[in-house]
């Protein structure tokens, strides 16, 4: 499994836009590409900046392989969308974590 992140800044005077956009539209339209099992959208904590808020966005893929396809088939017009409404409000990153394995605490 490939855990794919995407960290955004997003300018506050934007944030509430912006996080209603994810919500009810772009996080949707990436699961609609049948390219992850799952998605978390979470919000920062710690690293925090006086005027921007960011948050994490993480997509679980089945594989490398499928991640790429995600990349070559989806990813141009599902970001020019965002860069479209925000435009320099946004700033973002990704990176790609490999799963290796899952704990969970014992439950007795």
């Amino acid at each position: 499994m490939i855990l794919y992140n995407v960290t955004i800044s997003i300018d506050q005077v934007a944030e509430i836009q912006f996080v209603e956009w994810l919500r009810n539209k772009h996080i949707q339209d990436v699961l609609d590409t049948g390219c992850f099992k799952s998605a978390r959208l979470t919000r920062l904590t710690s690293h925090t900046q006086p005027d921007a808020t960011n948050y994490s966005i993480q997509y679980l893929a089945e594989s490398q392989q499928v991640l790429n396809e995600y990349y070559k088939v989806h990813a141009p017009r599902l970001r020019e969308e965002g860069q479209k409404l925000f435009g320099d409000k946004m700033q973002g990153f990704r990176t790609e974590l490999e799963v290796l394995e899952d704990f969970f605490p014992n439950r007795s």
